[in-house]
């Protein structure tokens, strides 16, 4: 027999029995799934929006080469220094002329210059780029009219993106900007998790579809509309059954094939206990646990329904269109985000105080590019006050990552030439409802610290990294514009790395060990089977041996500048950001030797010469310490299978 609403209407039991908010919500997520549904791989022509469920590992050099930023000649700094308008300095023109996607024959020795054009490969040997407008040709030389510094007018091979580099992390979502980076590096297809299929169900004798013709007692139906939107904001997929009216089997057979065929079931209205109002009575047939809170002591919102069946979730929304707007975003959109393996959303534009000094040209309105930090200062012992800090990203046209890896730009307005460092800028943030990072991490990079990040983000957190090396890292911690940062710098006085670096307003977190290390080539005899000393003697000797240097302010710098002595062999103008860049710039023959870390260069296969063995640690600002993703990075570093991990990515734990 089928029940009809008021046969229904006089079976029903007391309506609701109100708990808190906070109550409901733990009964609700205690009883359902909480995990990304599947992964799949899709084109990348599909990856807009979705949420990464592996990460991105660079495969490539980003550029793939030692690219011209101008047109001119390619050069050895050294050979224009002291070059004026009236006392040029004399080069032979070399005979070839270097065009885009052409690979130079000519390697560039003393005294030598070869035509170049924007986008050119820079050829073997050159450290510079000469503007064309300040050089002039005359009978095979060049007079050279102005001066340039080592690396000007030079994208370096891999400045951008290092091969081995990771550059997508799990549980990022894929804009513009990300599907960019995977275009740039060559990904055609990317993993992805599956969006969440989430049934959505309206119900009542009075809602008509907004197609249909208005009559009195009837309501347009527009929970609909706001719901699927959304899930579709959210990262799920919509799927739609339509309005089903006041009928229990036909209510109860829609839902079933909405069980079976979806990840969420949401219903809206039939949750009160007015005639008519069936969708709790269906749902209340429901088993495994079934129905774990039925009315919520919220204004508005009070009668919303939270069921499960087999960890699957179940919701009937107040049919009124505020309350199922509230409702949802209070206990459903979470739980999407979640299966979605997405995160929360955020602001549109903030303002920061700038951490750096950055230039610009009067007459131009320019762009900066900003990651944005949150600066936590405390005022009194019982209160905090936080304010954000932009840390500039670089201005290049051609940089892919850095636009990904950036919260914001900030405008220079055309006639202002300084934006100081401290002073206070507005950010306009990039793409709609980007989230700052729940961690920042800011110093030195290591492949540990990668694997430390890489989990984090997969267990939901956002992670950002900003390689400035060891000293600028602690510097940041010390103004507490960081969460943590990642140093390895040995004290002269006493030999111990890091710790005597440590005051007052910091946390220290011992590491773990690597070493360090001078990386080659197999089989190039001047440095195979020999000294560090010795081989870096062979190098300084040879003005055809290449050195790939690293990032200013780095731990690694300092201790290539402590091994050099003040000396600075060829190459040694060409920076690194990171260790795989290093190795990666000498297996590709671009430079012959660098200093990394043992266990990046043996995975690369190659040869290495030990330096010393150092110790990489995380400081920490006190007031820092309790955020969330601060202890549990700080959990996973004392983990013992996370340790485990380390150790076998060639790292010495104690």
């Amino acid at each position: 027999m089928v029940d009809s609403p008021a046969s229904s209407a006089s079976k029903q039991t007391q309506f609701l029995n109100v708990i808190d908010r906070d109550q409901a919500e733990l009964r609700f997520r205690s009883a359902i799934r909480l995990d990304p549904i599947r992964s799949e791989v899709v084109p990348l022509s599909e990856a807009l929006g979705r949420i990464l469920a592996e990460e991105v590992v660079a495969k490539i050099d980003v550029p793939s080469f030692d690219r011209s930023n101008l047109d001119g000649f390619a050069v050895r700094a050294e050979d224009t220094f002291g070059a004026a308008e009236h006392t040029p300095k004399t080069l032979t023109l070399a005979d070839e002329v270097i065009a885009t996607a052409i690979v130079p024959k000519t390697t560039v020795t003393r005294g030598v210059a070869v035509n170049i054009a924007t986008g050119g490969m820079v050829p073997r040997g050159a450290n510079a780029i000469v503007m064309v407008e300040h050089a002039d040709v005359v009978d095979g030389t060049v007079l050279v009219r102005k001066a340039v510094s080592p690396g000007f007018g030079i994208t370096f091979a891999g400045t951008d993106i290092g091969s081995g580099e990771t550059v997508l992390r799990v549980g990022q979502k894929l804009t513009s900007r990300e599907t960019g980076v995977l275009a740039a590096i060559g990904h055609h297809q990317v993993t992805v998790w599956q969006k969440p299929k989430v049934a959505i169900i309206s119900t009542g004798d009075e809602i008509i579809s907004p197609d249909s013709t208005m009559q009195p007692g009837l309501v347009f139906d527009s929970n609909a509309q706001i719901l699927a939107d959304a899930v579709i904001e959210l990262g799920g997929q919509p799927v739609r059954y339509g309005i089903v009216h006041d009928h229990v089997d036909q209510l109860r057979n829609v839902l079933n094939t909405a069980l079976v065929e979806c990840d969420v079931v949401l219903l809206s209205g039939g949750t009160s206990k007015g005639a008519g109002d069936l969708s709790y009575l269906v749902v209340k047939e429901l088993d495994r646990p079934g129905i774990v809170a039925h009315g919520v002591a919220l204004k508005p919102g009070k009668p919303i329904c939270l069921a499960a069946q087999d960890q699957k979730p179940v919701v009937i929304l107040p049919g009124f269109p505020t309350s199922a707007v509230f409702t949802f975003h209070e206990f459903v959109a979470p739980v999407i985000r979640r299966l979605a393996g997405g995160s929360d959303e955020n602001a549109q534009s903030v303002f920061a105080t700038m951490a750096l000094k950055v230039n610009s040209e009067i007459g131009r309105t320019e762009y900066v590019l900003v990651g944005l930090v949150e600066q936590v200062g405390s005022d009194t012992a019982h209160t905090e006050s936080h304010q954000y800090v932009a840390y500039p990203m670089g201005k290049g046209s051609g940089s892919v990552t850095t636009f990904s890896h950036a919260d914001g730009f900030v405008t220079i307005g055309r006639h202002q030439e300084i934006v100081e460092a401290g002073e206070t800028v507005s950010v306009q943030l990039l793409g709609q409802g980007l989230k700052l990072a729940d961690l920042v991490v800011i110093g030195s990079h290591c492949i540990g610290l990668d694997r430390l990040l890489s989990r984090l983000q997969a267990e939901g957190f956002q992670t950002k990294f900003l390689a400035v090396g060891s000293t600028a890292g602690l510097l940041a911690a010390k103004r507490a514009e960081c969460d943590v940062a990642g140093i390895h710098l040995m004290d002269a006085a006493t030999g111990e790395y890091n710790r005597p670096f440590v005051d007052a307003s910091l946390d220290w977190i011992r590491g773990y060990g690597r070493q360090q290390g001078l990386v080659f080539r197999p089989g190039d005899d001047r440095f195979e089977v020999q000294s560090v000393d010795q081989a870096v003697r062979n190098a300084l000797a040879d003005e055809k041996c290449l050195m790939i240097n690293r990032n200013q302010g780095s731990g690694t710098r300092i201790l290539i500048d402590q091994l050099l002595s003040q000396q600075k062999p060829a190459g040694y103008a060409v920076q690194a950001n990171s260790h795989h860049a290093v190795v990666t710039a000498v297996v590709q023959h671009r430079a012959d030797w660098g200093v990394a870390i043992r266990s990046v260069a043996e995975r690369s296969g190659l040869g290495f010469l030990p330096i010393c063995d150092e110790q990489y640690d995380l400081v920490i600002p006190k007031i820092r310490r309790q955020r969330p993703a601060v202890r549990r990075l700080v959990e996973l570093l004392s983990d013992p299978a996370i340790r485990s991990e380390l150790a076998e990515l060639g790292l010495a734990i104690d």
